[in-house]
């Protein structure tokens, strides 16, 4: 499970990948320079550094607790656009 503290330990950069064979898709999680993350989503032929820098970013709380599990503190660092997404984790 990821939580703040564990995020504060890592390094800036990509943390974890998946591929989804059956949506021809890869995700990455990334840490950003201020304790904050996201998730992106990409092509399957995608360089891992196109996803993390031009993918989509996920949005949707309950497929972020899907692929990151993380307690409530990681959670409020989830690199949003808008506040009030924060209501659908």
């Amino acid at each position: 499970m990821l939580t703040l503290q564990k995020l504060k330990d890592l390094e800036p950069g990509i943390f974890a990948h998946w591929i989804d064979e059956s949506t021809n898709s890869q995700w990455v999680a990334v840490r950003g320079a201020i304790h904050d993350w996201a998730i992106y989503t990409g092509n399957i032929n995608s360089s891992l550094k196109h996803i993390k820098e031009l993918g989509n970013k996920l949005y949707i709380g309950t497929l972020i607790k899907k692929y990151v599990p993380a307690d409530e503190e990681a959670l409020k660092m989830y690199r949003l656009w808008e506040i009030s997404l924060l209501t659908s984790f």
